[in-house]
């Protein structure tokens, strides 16, 4: 196990790098011990948030819409192309989500009373129940997911990752 990365994927991350250091020596690559962490990382709260919608059947994308309309405020509206630049997703990525989620009932496509050609995407009663049930199990799932971490070590983190973000 390594001295300063605890934990087994530390011990296996050394190996790596021991191994390209022979191979390699010409070559730091110690930069993919870094990447190699952030994937992990990344891979185990998307799997961690994941598992916490399935029972409602939800993947990330569709989560993504009813949690962004949620934070909306109830009754609130946005256009598709509004939905996709504050969710930073293409139009084109959009039509399928939301798709999805009028077929479930959660969502509805209403008339832009202010261009009858435009659409406004708007939370069903149902779709803003399960929102505002959601996104409370979300919120438990990522603490759980980041509880090792102090304070501190979450704010140091959040400046490290806008660094490279």
């Amino acid at each position: 196990m390594s001295q300063d990365r605890p934990g087994v994927q530390g011990g296996a991350m050394d190996s790596i790098l021991a191994q390209w250091r022979r191979e390699r020596p010409d070559l730091d690559t110690s930069v993919m011990a870094v990447c190699g962490d952030l994937w992990r990382a990344a891979d185990r709260v998307r799997d961690g948030v994941s598992a916490n919608l399935a029972a409602d059947e939800l993947d990330l994308a569709g989560f993504d819409v009813l949690l962004t309309l949620r934070r909306q405020g109830e009754g609130r509206a946005l256009s598709p192309s509004e939905l996709a630049q504050d969710m930073m997703i293409s139009t084109s990525a959009m039509t399928n989500r939301l798709d999805r989620l009028q077929k479930r009932g959660l969502i509805e496509r209403q008339a832009d009373p202010e261009d009858r050609r435009a659409l406004r995407i708007v939370l069903t009663a149902t779709g803003f129940a399960l929102a505002d049930r959601i996104v409370v199990s979300h919120v438990a799932t990522e603490e759980r997911l980041v509880s090792a971490l102090s304070p501190d070590e979450r704010a140091q983190l959040r400046q490290l990752l806008a660094k490279i973000g």
